[in-house]
């Protein structure tokens, strides 16, 4: 059983920061990419960061140059540093993670997010 557990989700005031974390835990043989999706109410999930396991990243663009995704391979976790903050970045924070078991079975787990509100 794998799962991906969260936190570091809250509220901050326009142009604060805020750090996610994300720990994978279970019968990990390896991870592949990681990433954080967000989805704000009624609007459909989108892809915030991504890293493979040689640390490419990807971001989208309403986020480049404020958030910066990193991961430690070691502890299989991965951060979202966000900075810069807007009340357009309030949504729920849902980690993301390509992972093989030590069946050798690869599979795309979700965890069960962490909600972020930015307002004054």
């Amino acid at each position: 059983q794998v799962q991906l557990a969260e936190s570091g989700g809250g509220l901050v005031q326009p142009g604060g920061s805020l750090r996610l974390s994300c720990a994978a835990s279970g019968s990990i043989f390896s991870i592949s990419a990681m990433g954080w999706y967000r989805q704000a109410p009624g609007k459909q999930r989108e892809l915030v960061a991504r890293i493979d396991s040689v640390r490419r990243t990807n971001y989208a663009d309403s986020v480049k140059g404020r958030f910066t995704i990193s991961r430690d391979n070691a502890k299989n976790t991965v951060n979202l540093q966000m900075n810069s903050l807007k009340p357009e970045d309030t949504a729920v924070y849902y980690c993301n993670a390509d992972i093989r078991d030590f069946y050798m079975s690869t599979k795309n787990y979700w965890g069960q997010g962490t909600q972020v509100t930015v307002s004054s």
